[in-house]
């Protein structure tokens, strides 16, 4: 099944993202050339453009247009840091829970932030991560499945995805969006807080070599967050 229409829209302008056709700072083209260029309504592109806006790539500006968001962090493998290393450097010990780890076919958010198609094999990881037995950061992960194989395999309450990714693929380069949320009924259990907590949800997708790998959402409570990691999470 074909992706829809205003996905098939966001996915074309994230790939001009991607591969450097659209630099930060940009302009994209115009919702009128959008809609004729796809046969679509100006909704479909709206919806697509409010997609990107919300999620980090895009800014809008009234009566200007939409132009790139300068976004991209391209980091030096040392600087996409282990959760267990952090917690462990601020001599605490670090402990897993894996809630989930599955085979699953992406669906069409994933796939659009994989850049797969929909269906294709993945592998979805639910993690909770500890320091001293406190939970510290909910990490949820796909992971293409036909490039990475192995995931599935991995027994990650003795490592982290994040070690396990560097070990079979170095991580060159990331991209991330951090924004301050409240967590769901589920994510508040799993992280032992009330639903009302101010939690910060880091957006994170990584690269090898120029190939997309893996996107991760880490959600962590405010307050722990600012005791534990002045830089990233992950």
């Amino acid at each position: 099944m074909a992706p829809a229409l205003y996905l098939q829209i966001k996915q074309h302008i994230l790939d001009g993202i991607r591969e450097r056709h659209y630099q930060a700072g940009d302009k994209i083209p115009t919702e009128a050339a959008l809609c004729d260029q796809f046969g679509v309504s100006r909704m479909t592109v709206n919806k697509a453009l409010r997609e990107l806006t919300a999620e980090g790539w895009l800014v809008r500006t009234a009566g200007s247009g939409s132009f790139v968001a300068d976004r991209r962090t391209e980091s030096p493998l040392l600087e996409i840091r282990n959760i267990a290393d952090e917690i462990t450097e601020r001599g605490a010990r670090h402990g897993s829970r894996v809630i989930r780890l599955e085979r699953q076919k992406a669906d069409e958010k994933v796939a659009v932030q994989l850049g797969l198609r929909v269906g294709a094999p993945i592998f979805h990881s639910l993690i909770v991560h500890q320091a001293d037995d406190e939970p510290l950061q909910l990490e949820e992960r796909f992971v293409d499945a036909e490039r990475l194989p192995g995931y599935g395999e991995q027994d990650f309450t003795t490592l982290t995805p994040n070690h396990y990714l560097m070990q079979v693929c170095p991580l060159s380069e990331m991209e991330h969006v951090v924004e301050a949320v409240q967590p769901s009924a589920g994510e508040a259990a799993l992280l032992q807080v009330r639903v009302d907590t101010p939690c910060l949800l880091l957006h994170r997708r990584t690269w090898s070599d120029g190939v997309l790998v893996s996107y991760a959402r880490l959600l962590s409570p405010g307050s722990r967050y600012k005791l534990r990691s002045k830089t990233r999470i992950g």
